[in-house]
C-alpha cells in the first residue's frame, strides 16, 4: 500500500508540476513563438512528461515494464481493431501539427464549415463559424478532405461583374472603374487590375472587374469599391439597367374578316395595350 501511494502522489505531482510548467511555457511563448507551433510544443512536453514519468514510477505498482510489452502490444492490437477511428483521428492530429495545413485562428471552410480555427487538438479540431457556432470535427476527416484556407496567401484577388446600358459608352465606364481602382491605396498594381467587357448579355453590357488586395483589407475594400463604382457611373449618366423584355401581340384574324377590319381590329387592341401600360406605370 505504501509503495502504491507513492505511485499515485508521484503522478499526481507530475500531472500539476507539468500544467505549471506548460502555463509558464505559454506565457513565454506569447511573443516568441507562433500561436499554432507554440500550442503544438506545449501538448508533446505536457503529455509526453506524464507518460514518461507513468513508465519511471510503473516499478512501485509491482508491475515490470519490460514485462508488459508483449501484452501491451496484444491489446494495442486489439484495441487498434476496436477504435480504429480513434487511432485514425490520434494519427490525422499529429500529421496535421507536422504538416500544418491550417494554423490556430486562420479562416478555413472544411467539410462544408466555414469559420475561424479555434483549436487543433490530438482526436479533433474546432472551428468557430461566422455566426459564432462552435463546430467539433475528427482529425481524420480533416486530414483527409479538402481544406480551403482563406488566408493562406497575404494577398487575394476580387471579383465583381458590373452591367451597363447598350446605350451607354463601355469604354467610358471602364475609365472611370481604372480610375476609381488608381486611387485605392491597397489596390496591388502587381498583379495589376483589369476591366474588361465580358459578355453582351441580353438587357446589358458586362463588364468584368478584378483586383488583387492585401488579405487584410480584402473585405472591406471590396464591398466600399463596388458602392463607389455604382455610384460614380450613376453620376456620370451611366445607369445599369432592369431585365427587359419585348412582347408582341398577335391575334388570329377570324373567318370572313376583311383587311381594313382586321387592320381596326389591331389598332384597337394596340391602344389598349398602350392605356394598359399608363394606367399601370403612372
Amino acid at each position: 500500500m505504501g509503495d502504491l501511494l507513492k505511485f499515485v502522489l508521484i503522478l499526481s505531482f507530475s500531472i500539476i508540476i507539468s500544467r505549471i510548467i506548460t502555463l509558464y511555457l505559454r506565457r513565454s511563448f506569447k511573443d516568441k513563438v507562433s500561436k499554432d507551433a507554440g500550442e503544438t510544443i506545449l501538448k508533446l512536453f505536457y503529455y509526453g512528461t506524464i507518460i514518461i514519468v507513468f513508465i519511471a514510477v510503473l516499478p512501485l505498482t509491482g508491475l515490470d515494464p519490460s514485462g508488459l510489452l508483449l501484452a501491451g502490444g496484444i491489446t494495442g492490437i486489439v484495441l487498434g481493431f476496436a477504435s480504429q477511428n480513434i487511432v485514425g483521428n490520434l494519427i490525422s492530429g499529429v500529421f496535421l501539427m507536422i504538416e500544418k495545413p491550417i494554423k490556430i485562428g486562420d479562416q478555413v471552410e472544411i467539410s462544408g464549415t466555414s469559420g475561424f480555427v479555434t483549436d487543433i487538438r490530438i482526436i479533433s479540431t474546432l472551428i468557430r463559424t461566422y455566426d459564432g457556432l462552435l463546430v467539433r470535427i475528427p482529425n481524420q476527416q480533416v486530414f483527409t478532405t479538402n481544406i480551403t484556407n482563406v488566408v493562406g496567401y497575404p494577398v487575394r484577388r476580387f471579383e465583381f461583374t458590373l452591367g451597363i446600358r447598350y446605350s451607354d459608352d463601355a469604354d467610358a465606364a471602364i475609365w472611370l472603374i481604372k480610375d476609381l481602382i488608381d486611387k485605392e491605396p491597397f489596390a496591388l498594381l502587381n498583379p495589376e487590375p483589369s476591366v474588361f467587357v465580358n459578355e453582351l448579355g441580353e438587357s446589358a453590357v458586362k463588364i468584368v472587374v478584378r483586383i488583387w488586395a492585401p488579405m487584410s483589407e480584402w473585405f472591406k475594400m471590396k464591398t466600399n469599391l463596388l458602392s463607389t463604382i455604382k455610384k460614380t457611373l450613376e453620376e456620370n449618366g451611366i445607369e445599369m439597367p432592369l431585365p427587359q423584355r419585348v412582347v408582341y401581340l398577335h391575334n388570329v384574324p377570324e373567318k370572313n374578316q376583311t383587311p381594313e377590319e382586321l387592320k381596326q381590329n389591331q389598332e384597337k387592341e394596340i391602344e389598349s395595350v398602350l392605356n394598359y401600360g399608363e394606367r399601370v406605370f403612372t
